[in-house]
């Protein structure tokens, strides 16, 4: 029996109207979203289980020898994941959109505009990836450029055309008084003797234009400037051995030669070195008292070539004396 209503509409009398169940075809959009939400929390237990910069070589960044050096390869680590994982989604966008939206006829698609939801996304999650990046990456600098107020060795890094001067200190800041000194030549490659697992204060000046104080294991460089300016860093180094130091600011003709060697000792080896150096004995036999290698290992010096056939005139060839 069917009756008509009001509104000239028919419905089946004595039956209770039926619920609207959503078609088949809305379920998937849900699913989807469960599905990739399951996905990255089973990927996000994947990473921190395990050590994702040692499965990929560091993503191109070398282990260094300082915690400071350990912090900056965490953050490293970090933000290739987190642009890979950027990366990945909207290639995956792309690559839907391209399938999803493929034409299909002559008949134009519907055009979507003013979606604000969409419009609100892809404004603020760049902004809040970037947020988070700047936070973290604020931190990790305010640790590595942290200073103590005592630390345990301090030594003043003099560089010059072209070599370098190294000055073992009683104390920090200008008015510390210099109880040792190495000093590099053409013929010498000058060694920096430093202990391990103690704070170690570089303070960086120089006599002519703007160097750079770099050793690779260290994964960090700062710049030495002429005049009042005194850079200035710490680190503390957990690795004995032998690391090869370089000028990174190009300073003038033998730049690429103005090189250097940090020797890591133990703490007992470094007080040695220090008393006999205090004792008149120079670098070389200062290393040889303490079982070292008397000269350096990772680096050469170079031939300067101040000759005639290089500089054009006869006057140059004393320059290199």
């Amino acid at each position: 029996m069917v009756a008509s209503d009001s509104a000239g509409q028919s419905s089946v009398a004595g039956r209770q109207p039926t619920h609207a169940w959503p078609a088949p075809g809305r379920r998937q959009p849900r699913l989807r979203a469960v599905g990739l939400g399951l996905g990255g929390a089973a990927l996000l237990t994947l990473l921190t289980g395990c050590d994702v910069g040692a499965a990929f070589g560091g993503f191109g960044w070398p282990q260094g020898i300082t915690p400071q050096a350990h912090r900056m390869y965490d953050l490293w680590i970090a933000s290739v994941i987190a642009a890979l994982a950027v990366g990945v989604f909207v290639w995956g966008l792309i690559f839907w959109c391209i399938i999803r939206y493929r034409k299909r006829g002559d008949q134009l698609p519907v055009q979507t505009r003013f979606n604000m939801p969409m419009e609100f996304l892809y404004t603020i999650a760049p902004i809040l990836v970037v947020s988070v990046l700047f936070y973290y990456t604020a931190v990790v600098q305010t640790d590595v450029d942290r200073l103590s107020e005592d630390p345990d060795v301090t030594v003043e890094v003099v560089a010059f055309k072209w070599n370098w001067q190294f000055n073992y200190r009683d104390g920090v800041g200008e008015d510390a008084n210099t109880v040792a000194s190495t000093v590099g030549s053409s013929d010498i490659i000058p060694v920096l003797v430093v202990p391990s697992e103690r704070t170690i204060r570089f303070e960086e000046t120089s006599t002519d234009v703007i160097h750079s104080f770099w050793v690779p294991e260290l994964l960090f460089k700062r710049d030495v400037f002429p005049g009042s300016i005194r850079n200035q860093f710490e680190v503390t180094i957990e690795q004995n051995g032998a690391y090869v130091g370089r000028c990174a600011e190009l300073c003038g003709t033998y730049h690429s030669m103005m090189n250097f060697e940090m020797r890591v000792v133990d703490p007992e080896q470094y007080d040695q070195f220090i008393a006999a150096k205090q004792t008149g004995s120079s670098t070389p036999d200062a290393l040889a008292a303490i079982g070292e290698e008397p000269y350096a290992v990772t680096t050469f010096p170079f031939e300067t070539k101040r000759d005639a056939q290089n500089f054009g005139n006869a006057s140059a060839q004393g320059a290199g004396s």
